[in-house]
């Protein structure tokens, strides 16, 4: 949800969009972008609720203004699919379904998740992917902290650090290290400091991912 990661959302689908149709094709997108302060205060006080009856309404205004397909474009706000699902009447294209999907497809069974503490710890996105038949591992103290607080330190406020690098990689080191064969960046803002040629197993980048997927179904015959 910070502009760091949304932009980047935006020209995944248009490279996408241009990529299946050539020419000066780009996607026709109806954009709702928020100030992040107000979200960050939300997550905060525990407020999903109020967030989730903000998302909802905003999902519907989205729809109203033409949009056959919802992206939410954040990994831990999904925490609200389901009050957004239940408010508007096109697809959802929910992005822990996309993920799960590369992962499965990359023969993957056992797969970290690194994210904000929230979406590390709830069950609306480790349940999600274990849905498709994953095993689901997350980092042990410090760690969940240390990739929490790199996010919303420094990440979301366009601070990319080689030091805050090298603890990433050092936690995902402990976490294959503990059995895991594949590594989610289950947070848009991690992409921002980690790659795929950074590790040594299967990367699983949820922005780019997401975005392919939405290419897709909006392109779909």
């Amino acid at each position: 949800m910070s502009w760091e990661s949304s932009i980047e959302y935006e020209r995944m689908i248009n490279e996408g969009v241009r990529a299946r149709l050539g020419g000066t094709h780009s996607a026709d997108l109806v954009i709702r972008s928020y100030d992040f302060a107000a979200i960050e205060a939300l997550q905060a006080a525990d407020r999903w609720d109020d967030a989730g009856a903000l998302l909802a309404a905003d999902a519907r205004r989205l729809q109203d203004a033409g949009a056959e397909l919802i992206v939410l474009c954040t990994n831990t706000m999904h925490v609200c699919a389901p009050a957004i699902e239940a408010a508007i009447d096109v697809p959802f294209l929910h992005l822990a379904d996309a993920t799960a999907r590369a992962v499965v497809d990359a023969g993957v069974r056992t797969v970290a998740l690194l994210g904000t503490r929230y979406t590390m710890e709830h069950d609306f996105y480790r349940g999600r992917l274990a849905a498709h038949g994953l095993d689901v591992v997350v980092p042990d103290e410090p760690d969940r902290t240390t990739v929490h607080d790199v996010i919303y330190d420094e990440l979301v406020r366009g601070i990319v650090r080689d030091g805050s690098r090298d603890r990433y990689l050092e936690v995902i080191e402990r976490l294959i290290s503990n059995g895991a064969e594949g590594v989610i960046a289950g947070c848009t803002e991690i992409e921002l400091l980690v790659g795929g040629d950074d590790v040594r197993v299967p990367w699983f980048p949820t922005t780019r991912l997401h975005a392919a997927a939405a290419v897709e179904a909006a392109l779909a015959p």
